[in-house]
């Protein structure tokens, strides 16, 4: 792990929006060039906590620089926390949705991201980031915390 990232912490953005339909969509990116997930879907803006910086500044300075839309931390909902163990690994991850944003998502980092797409949350794809969708079944069943990989 690099010198940069201190803490074994990192949130998640859910975008949601509601299609003509009235439905919830889910905005994900498709990853590339990252060593971790590559050609899988994840949520549309992701990464670790820097040292000093509360989950909720990370979730806004993130959704900046993955999909370049401005979030104020009180436009933040907590979703969830997942304590996940990947082989040893442990991360505190916590997931956010935005209620209300600034500007249209689009890719700010075209060497990591492939596609950003909105999806229907009840009709997901097959390839998401494993502990993702679990958040994304914490949020629709109002589940504040759980564990993963344990």
């Amino acid at each position: 792990m690099s010198e940069r990232f201190k803490s074994l912490s990192a949130i998640g953005l859910l975008l949601i929006r509601k299609n003509e339909m009235g439905e919830e969509e889910v905005l994900f990116q498709k990853r590339k060039n990252t060593g971790y997930c590559d050609g899988y879907y994840d949520l549309a803006a992701t990464g670790h906590v820097e040292n000093n910086e509360s989950m909720k500044a990370a979730t806004c300075r993130e959704a900046m620089e993955e999909i370049g839309i401005e979030i104020d931390e009180e436009n933040l909902e907590f979703v969830c926390m997942i304590h996940k163990n990947t082989n040893g690994v442990i991360y505190y991850n916590g997931y956010f949705k935005a209620i209300k944003w600034t500007g249209t998502p689009k890719i700010n980092e075209p060497s990591k991201n492939e596609e950003l797409k909105w999806f229907n949350i009840n009709k997901l794809p097959t390839n998401v980031v494993d502990d993702r969708i679990t958040a994304i079944e914490n949020y629709k069943s109002n589940v504040k915390y759980s564990e993963y990989g344990w």
